[in-house]
């Protein structure tokens, strides 16, 4: 497959996985997967929770925005004292009168017509809830690819333990050889004390190795909410063909870009309803009421309408026309926020993409001073047994071995994370691992 100019070699592919796993470092076949790793994130990690309760909660607003369709229902029921002086009471001792008032009514209110401002604000809560769940899968995938750099952080450390391991063994063989020739007579001082200062040091490395293990262990707990336990190695994902397809299936996929697209429709719909203001309203009222010696009238008052209500607003300090104006600035806002995150994903894929080639270009490279360090170190200790070199240049060729396999563990562990974050910038995390989207993540169908 190529990669603008870059090839990716196979058989090196197959070469570094199968290096791996004559270390022992692939994991028990019965292991954590990084697919279940990374499941179990989306479904308890706080960050992805926040969001996902975030959605619930602007799924009610839609059904709150959802009951300006319905009629209003209104029962009322009021008891109490009344004094009324008035034209009926004036015939009356005193002219006034106190009285038992009793009150009992129902009406319902249907909206005929508001200016399309219910409908707006309908509009504008679905969409705010599209971005809601848009978010929810962006943050997902973002907080998986956390998972994931965590969960092969934990591998790389314990395959770095192992080599810092492997190193130190190494020394305390040779600190034993070289001890035992110079109590022998055999072997210099010097000797003794140079091989013994190396011992300490590879001692202090495969502590640091331990430290960075225990370090990466706590971060995968951070982000997964359990330590790790039996970590399988995954296997080299396939990547896109060129970084324009990359970039073309992140500008139409990537949630988080979706979401700022979403903020947009949710400002335009605002802007409907600010306009809605300067338009009539329309009402279907219905109405009866049950009364009893109201206004000095020791009598009933009962009374029953059906009534179309026209309200139209005709001045309001110009209030209306600034809440138009506020709105189509906070269209402009939201495209631009739109643009500034177009940019931030698509140099974050960029960036993605420019690590896995420079992996897949370094790879060889390391590779091959693994293996010329590793000649090397078994050459120098042939002739140092032959007494052709100095106990420092054996030392010497095994540190180089070291640091060569490290290097190259490094790279190998670059080239995979950098091939997750490219799915996580295109969108395609989660369908890449197989894992299920959480269900606050998927859109409803607008009513």
């Amino acid at each position: 497959m190529k990669y603008k100019g870059y090839y990716v070699n196979k058989k090196l592919i197959m070469l570094a996985v199968l290096s791996a796993s004559q270390l022992g470092l692939l994991g028990a076949a019965n292991g954590t997967t990084i697919s279940e790793a990374v499941n179990q994130t989306i479904r308890t990690n706080p960050d992805v929770l926040i969001d996902a309760n975030r959605k619930l909660s602007i799924d009610e607003a839609v059904k709150q925005a959802e009951g300006g369709y319905y009629p209003k229902i209104d029962f009322n029921l009021g008891y109490g004292n009344e004094w009324s002086k008035n034209i009926t009471t004036r015939p009356r001792r005193g002219g006034d009168d106190t009285l038992t008032r009793r009150e009992s009514g129902l009406s319902l209110s249907q909206l005929i017509y508001d200016g399309s401002a219910t409908r707006s604000e309908v509009d504008r809560q679905q969409a705010r809830s599209s971005s809601a769940s848009r978010k929810v899968m962006g943050t997902s995938e973002q907080i998986g690819l956390k998972a994931i750099e965590a969960y092969l952080n934990v591998l790389r450390r314990t395959e770095l333990l192992k080599l810092a391991q492997a190193n130190l063994d190494v020394h305390e063989k040779t600190f034993t050889q070289i001890r035992i020739r110079s109590e022998g007579g055999i072997g210099r001082k010097a000797d003794l004390d140079q091989a013994q200062a190396r011992l300490s040091l590879s001692q202090a490395n495969v502590a640091s190795a331990e430290a960075n293990l225990r370090e990466a262990n706590i971060a995968y707990n951070r982000v997964v909410g359990v330590m790790p336990d039996s970590l399988v190695k995954p296997e080299v994902t396939e990547a896109p063909a060129s970084v324009d397809e990359a970039l073309n299936v992140s500008l139409e996929s990537n949630p988080i870009l979706r979401s700022a697209m979403a903020d947009i429709e949710a400002a335009q719909a605002q802007n409907r309803t600010a306009e809605s203001l300067l338009k009539p309203r329309l009402h279907l009222e219905l109405g009866t009421s049950f009364n009893n010696d109201l206004d000095g009238v020791n009598y009933k008052n009962n009374d029953a309408y059906a009534m179309l209500r026209m309200r139209y607003n005709l001045f309001n300090g110009g209030s209306d026309v600034a809440k138009i104006a506020e709105t189509t600035i906070q269209i402009q806002e939201a495209t631009e926020v739109f643009h500034r995150t177009q940019r931030q994903v698509e140099e974050s894929l960029r960036l993605s993409w420019n690590s896995m080639v420079t992996a897949q270009d370094r790879l060889p490279k390391l590779l091959a001073t693994a293996e010329a360090a590793a000649r090397t170190r078994d050459g120098y200790a042939q002739q140092f047994n032959l007494g052709q070199r100095t106990l420092l240049d054996l030392l010497d060729s095994e540190n180089e071995l070291y640091i060569g396999r490290s290097n190259y563990l490094d790279a190998q562990y670059i080239d995979l994370f950098s091939r997750y974050r490219l799915m996580a910038d295109m969108g395609k995390l989660l369908g890449t691992l197989g894992v299920d989207p959480r269900e606050e993540s998927k859109e409803v169908a607008a009513k």
